[in-house]
């Protein structure tokens, strides 16, 4: 039997059509997907908003004292406008959790849930716009607590330092810490009013052997140059073997590489330097023996872990509220209330076990993240059964 030519035409279209659906483009967005991305991003950010208002007016509350006394512009400018992102960013996991709950439970109540699948859509496949929110939250989450917030912040504490309650550090006594490798600064107290320390002594080793020795009465730090002392009243000695050679001034312009913020560590200090200054940071103080420096660990790996709680929580989210049950949208949002508070509580206690040295700051950071992955992998085969 011969074939006709119009056979021949309509199996090389449908070969070529086979080879088109086979080289799908699976990045491509359609309408589905732009429908729950609208919905997810929309109810973020509504909801976001919301939670802002309500917990600025309680601040408000709170500090109305400290508002009154302060210039309007330094209350909008240098408290507000670090304030209001500040914590969104540290609500963010809250947020996307009540979003994903809120709209996917109003979709499955209104049967769109059901009607994406029975079109032959996978339970998988209707997880993916619900991912690609999440990776634009965990983007945005990760610029604002990396680079875009700590500078921010530096005028927000200087803020409540100010007028609300002085949590800076103004003094320290008995610091010694090594300033580079063989060399080992030591102050008996310092005033950060005047940036001067005294009974100062610096020590230079070669091995265990001291080699030199220059003490002060007083050292000031020139805040105008980087790294630049002041002596008044010093003495170096100079030790080679047996002998000792002593130079005395009374005054010494000298380079030494430390600066009182190394050692003058206040409340919250982490939260105002990006993630590369805060890496640089806990590099230079490690080597310097440095040892109140958990909280600047801790800051690191949190930035890190919070950008993995939106995937987490939009999963356990979508699986939790992608079906109907009893008593409505009211007891989906309930549940997600409980889970997104008890994940921040969770990493708040967690963080305690790097403080008090029981694991290491980066597992104390992801213990919550790998246990709610557990709990939302669960759901997920769970709610995919149905």
């Amino acid at each position: 039997m011969e074939t006709t030519a119009a056979e021949v035409v309509d199996v090389a279209a449908k070969k070529k059509d086979k080879k088109k659906r086979r080289w799908h483009n699976p990045f491509r967005l359609y309408i589905i997907d732009l429908y729950i991305l609208k919905k997810f991003l929309g109810t973020f950010f509504l909801s976001t908003m919301l939670f802002l208002a309500v917990i600025a007016m309680f601040d408000i509350t709170e500090k109305l004292d400290a508002f009154l006394t302060a210039p309007l512009s330094e209350t909008i400018f240098d408290y507000f406008f670090s304030f209001i992102p500040y914590f969104a960013n540290q609500l963010i996991p809250l947020f996307v959790f009540i979003a994903v709950i809120f709209f996917t439970s109003k979709m499955a109540a209104n049967s769109e849930i059901i009607a994406i699948l029975s079109s032959g859509i996978s339970f998988s496949r209707l997880l993916r716009p619900y991912m690609i929110g999440a990776a634009i939250i965990a983007a945005m989450t990760f610029a604002l607590s990396n680079y875009i917030i700590p500078p921010t912040n530096i005028k927000r504490i200087a803020y409540t330092n100010k007028y609300v309650k002085n949590k800076k550090v103004e003094s320290n006594a008995n610091v010694q810490l090594q300033v580079s490798p063989g060399v080992v600064a030591f102050i008996g107290r310092f005033e950060d009013r005047n940036k001067t320390g005294y009974r100062f002594s610096l020590d230079k080793f070669d091995g265990k052997e001291l080699k030199s020795r220059t003490t002060a009465m007083t050292a000031r730090y020139d805040t105008t140059r980087t790294y630049h002392w002041i002596l008044m009243d010093y003495m170096t000695r100079d030790f080679d073997g047996m002998k000792e050679t002593i130079k005395k001034g009374a005054k010494l312009d000298t380079i030494i590489p430390f600066e009182p913020r190394d050692f003058m560590i206040s409340v919250n200090d982490q939260e105002t330097l990006t993630t590369p200054q805060l890496t640089e940071y806990i590099e230079k103080q490690k080597m310097r023996g440095v040892a109140n420096i958990k909280a600047f660990e801790i800051e690191k790996e949190k930035r890190i872990a919070s950008t993995a709680a939106a995937f987490i929580l939009t999963l356990i989210g979508m699986s939790l509220s992608s079906r109907k049950v009893k008593g409505g949208m009211g007891v989906n949002i309930g549940i997600g209330l409980g889970l997104s508070f008890s994940y921040i509580l969770f990493s708040t206690v967690t963080s305690t076990f790097a403080i008090s040295g029981l694991t290491t700051p980066f597992i104390a950071m992801e213990i919550p993240n790998l246990v709610y992955l557990a709990i939302g992998i669960y759901l997920y085969y769970r709610a995919s059964k149905y």
